[in-house]
């Protein structure tokens, strides 16, 4: 019993190894690094268009906050463009001193 525990953790970890490689750029790097920044829609931006490796983190995530908001939207029986500007708000709000947010004249520095 205990090897076949053995084997399935060492399965999830070579699985988690291998589908998250020790190179990919977190959102914190990511923002830390001046790619990426906290928009007032909601949504993270591309504030370095030319890091492709950010680009796909952008769109990884504002993915996943996509379906989050259509779900807050739904279970609050609003609008989700109500919910995205709440969000970004609040992310702007919760964005680290030195990182960037878009305003209207573009990318700023918190």
């Amino acid at each position: 019993m205990m090897i076949r525990l053995t084997i399935a953790v060492c399965a999830i970890v070579l699985g988690a190894a291998v589908a998250f490689p020790a190179f990919a750029l977190s959102l914190d790097e990511a923002k830390a690094k001046g790619l990426v920044g906290e928009r007032p829609n909601g949504y993270l931006g591309t504030v370095n268009p030319s890091n492709a490796e950010a680009q796909s983190l952008i769109e990884d995530v504002n993915r996943k906050r996509k379906q989050a908001y259509e779900e807050i939207a739904k279970r609050n029986r609003t609008d989700i463009r109500a919910v995205e500007t709440l969000a970004g708000e609040k992310a702007i709000q919760n964005t680290a001193p030195g990182n960037f947010i878009e305003g209207p004249g573009g990318w700023m520095k918190k």
